[in-house]
């Protein structure tokens, strides 16, 4: 049976020319990333970059009082280790496993040979990482200005767009970490949503039953960092195809407007 597994489920790594993908496909491993794993620390020497195809990384701060707030998640959009081809080599963030999945680890030796080149994967990774930051920002503006419930919605959403399903396997605590809030605050949103019907929450499980809902609900924050991911990715050429992306909306249901859609070349 063949692997279910595939670089390409990473978009950067979809994206990339032949030539320059064959130079590292050799390199990638397949790792398994279980929740809650720790890639890296505050301070700590980043020794790999990690392309996810379908985990998701939260990037956090912790404070000294142990604190913590997401400042942004990175699914199979991008990658985790900017800060190797940035010139930092470390950070005063973490990167922890927010939803359990796999993603492809590169040596960080091998991503800077890459990088260096100057090539498209150079182009890639500084256009996500412009995107990233965009993310990152318009979280701090959002986590200052925009009610629980609106947060919530963002971040649901932002979360869904890197899954297959519309389940998410998420505790009402392990939410309030994310954002940086109080459970009580979670909870009452979380019930607001669930009684218009637009969630189920249940054993740790929240499953989305009408995204509709939640976008009617949701500040403009979330059609911000999507617009300016697309904006940055949408003329990128894929090794299957083209990438395209349907202008002046962001859902993301398959074949709907705002979606990468790969159309695949007949051979």
């Amino acid at each position: 049976m063949s692997s279910p597994h595939s670089p390409n489920q990473n978009h950067l790594l979809a994206a990339l020319p032949t030539a320059e993908f064959e130079r590292l496909a050799a390199h990638l491993e397949l790792v398994p990333m279980p929740l809650g794993e720790v890639l890296y620390e505050p301070g700590g020497q980043l020794q790999h970059a990690y392309f996810p195809t379908t985990a998701i990384v939260s990037l956090h701060y912790v404070m000294e009082s142990g604190a913590s707030a997401e400042t942004a998640g990175v699914g199979n959009e991008g990658v985790v280790g900017i800060s190797l081809f940035m010139g930092g080599n470390t950070t005063p963030s973490s990167a922890v496993v927010q939803t359990a999945g796999h993603a492809y680890r590169l040596e960080s030796r091998l991503l800077m040979q890459e990088f260096n080149r100057a090539g498209l994967l150079q182009r890639l990774l500084l256009r996500y990482t412009q995107a990233l930051i965009t993310q990152m920002t318009q979280t701090a503006a959002c986590n200052r200005h925009h009610s629980i419930e609106q947060q919530l919605c963002r971040w649901l959403l932002l979360t869904l767009d890197r899954l297959p399903s519309n389940e998410l396997v998420m505790t009402h605590e392990l939410v309030a970490s994310m954002l940086g809030v109080r459970r009580e605050g979670i909870s009452e949103a979380a019930g607001k949503l669930q009684q218009a019907g637009f969630i189920r929450y249940r054993r740790g499980h929240i499953t989305v039953l009408e995204r509709s809902g939640l976008e009617a609900r949701v500040c403009e924050c979330y059609a911000v960092v999507k617009k300016e991911l697309n904006r940055l990715l949408s003329d990128v050429r894929y090794r299957q195809g083209i990438a395209t992306v349907v202008p002046d909306s962001h859902l993301r249901p398959s074949g709907q407007p705002g979606e990468i859609i790969r159309q695949d070349f007949a051979h």
